[in-house]
């Protein structure tokens, strides 16, 4: 298969339908989107302490996006009103910014998409405010080495299922839990594409990874048990027996020999605690 360096393909799967395949335009289109969310994140980890108002960081990321001519995706995407998703503690995904003070002791995920040219940087990172129990730091821990294990299976005649599966037994032999009520996905010029990125599953099922392939891994781990509950907001998504969850992202592209991050941080913030 040939591509151009303006276009992309697709193929189709029985399940998730047609998935697009990019050529070099769009890796190169990506690596800027990634860059600029991964500067996000960078720029925001000093100002994630104790006694910070959550709609505060949310400002300083709206501000710093625009000044580098770029858009905040989800900004009134399907009514959502802020440049970030903060979630805290209990909070598993899709929190909003509000007139929240974070508190000695907590847990953070900061969830970023930017828009550069056309092209969606999607990734969040956890962060740990003051003095984190060593059970919270530990559930940190595991859920950054889950994404990674994600991510060294991702390259080209492996599966999504080789994927998830690696994310799911690293997760419970540690005792915590995949939840399963949310995925990664495939995104690129469009913010939500097929496929579907399940972070649990079996090895050899699923769709097979080609090269040109762009999606995010972003695995929910929990404390104690899977399952999820939406609150009457409509988008925090909370754990329903109030153990801690924490999260990790990367916007990744399929190489010929295996995955590219898009979204690393440039100064090495990678994963918590961060050393500024």
């Amino acid at each position: 298969m040939t591509m151009t360096a303006l276009a992309y393909e697709t193929f189709n799967d029985p399940s998730e339908g047609a998935i697009r395949l990019h050529g070099e335009a769009g890796f190169a289109g990506m690596r800027k989107a990634g860059l600029l969310a991964a500067q996000v994140l960078d720029m925001l980890t000093p100002h994630v302490v104790p006694d910070v108002v959550t709609l505060d960081l949310d400002q300083m990321a709206y501000d710093f996006v625009r000044a580098h001519n770029a858009a905040s995706a989800t900004i009134f995407y399907r009514g959502f009103s802020h440049s970030l998703c903060i979630s805290v503690n209990h909070v598993v995904c899709h929190g909003i910014p509000s007139a929240r003070k974070l508190k000695d002791g907590d847990i953070v995920n900061i969830d970023v998409t930017v828009v550069v040219d056309g092209w969606h940087g999607d990734t969040s990172r956890m962060y740990l405010v003051g003095d984190v129990p060593l059970k919270a730091r530990r559930l940190v821990d595991v859920t950054y080495e889950c994404l990674m294990r994600g991510i060294e299976m991702a390259k080209p005649g492996n599966t999504l299922g080789d994927v998830g599966h690696a994310i799911q037994r690293h997760a419970e032999a540690n005792r915590m839990s995949v939840v399963r009520d949310f995925c990664g996905h495939g995104l690129g010029q469009i913010f939500h594409d097929a496929p579907n990125v399940v972070h649990l599953g079996k090895p050899g099922r699923g769709v097979t990874l080609r090269p040109g392939m762009f999606f995010t891994i972003e695995p929910m781990i929990n404390a104690g048990g899977a399952a999820v509950k939406l609150l009457d907001d409509g988008w925090t998504a909370v754990t329903r027996d109030r153990s801690l969850s924490a999260q990790f992202e990367h916007s990744i592209g399929i190489t010929a020999t295996g995955a590219e991050i898009f979204t690393m941080s440039p100064t090495g913030l990678t994963a918590p605690p961060y050393a500024i």
